[in-house]
């Protein structure tokens, strides 16, 4: 379960990259029921999702003309650069090297040896996202590879990510847990079929998935896995939005 305890190796932050942020702002007002708020006149059209007056989620323009709009999931580092280094060790690629942001933190954009990406976030005057888990927040992660047994050492050595083994709904299914304690479970794997591109997969918490579907598709988005149920999980979506953006929806049981 996500919690804004946000330990090291947590997700903690969530930011999208969009060809036209003002579409996409609108798009997720109407599925996600989420307000804009500007990061400023320094931030280059960064800024922030609200719900409930709470940041939930970020946006920004791509960087780069070759780039597909897509979620980046952030996880949670006390050293940037040291995690840096641990990825580059254990064989991933940096695409962004570590920097600061303001005073609030410090970043780098890492691509694992399968070729999904994500970040990392050291927190300094924001630690993470001001909710996760409640309705119209992130509430879950997913990594989608080809093999989940040979990216497991990487996140292991990087996130100090643990997979577990377990079983939902009579399904097995690999889970993300955290060192230590009651070793908190952070998101799951899936296997993804060949010559697809791994990437990371966000489920935000809404309170009628089926609503959020209708949205979506009225929006000009696209419903790549319908609604289902399955028992102790809940009701959950996969979609797209109207730039290829995937992300799912879930009301979690």
């Amino acid at each position: 379960m996500l919690t804004t305890d946000y330990l090291p190796g947590a997700p903690c932050w969530i930011d999208l990259g969009s060809p036209d942020t003002d579409a996409s702002t609108t798009f997720y007002a109407a599925v996600l029921d989420w307000d804009f708020q500007s990061a400023g006149p320094d931030a280059g059209g960064y800024g922030f999702f609200l719900h409930d007056r709470k940041i939930v989620a970020a946006i920004g323009p791509l960087t780069e003309e070759t780039t597909s709009s897509a979620w980046t999931i952030y996880f949670a580092t006390p050293d940037a650069d040291e995690t840096v280094a641990r990825a580059e060790k254990a064989g991933g690629t940096i695409r962004v090297a570590p920097y600061d942001v303001f005073d609030q933190g410090r970043t780098a954009a890492l691509t694992d040896p399968a070729g999904a990406d994500f970040a990392i976030w050291q927190g300094r005057g924001r630690k993470g996202l001001d909710a996760v888990t409640e309705p119209g927040s992130l509430g879950w992660t997913e990594l989608y590879v080809a093999s989940p047994p040979a990216v497991a050492p990487f996140y292991a050595a990087t996130l100090d990510h643990q997979s577990i083994e377990a079983t939902v709904a009579g399904v097995g299914y690999t889970t993300i847990r955290l060192p230590g304690g009651d070793r908190p479970t952070i998101g799951g794997v899936i296997t993804l079929n060949p010559g697809t591109k791994p990437f990371w997969l966000p489920y935000f918490e809404v309170r009628d998935v089926d609503a959020a579907v209708e949205a979506t598709v009225t929006e000009g988005g696209t419903i790549l896995d319908p609604p289902v149920s399955v028992e102790t999980v809940g009701r959950f979506a996969v979609l797209a939005d109207q730039f290829g953006a995937r992300f799912a929806v879930i009301t979690s049981s």
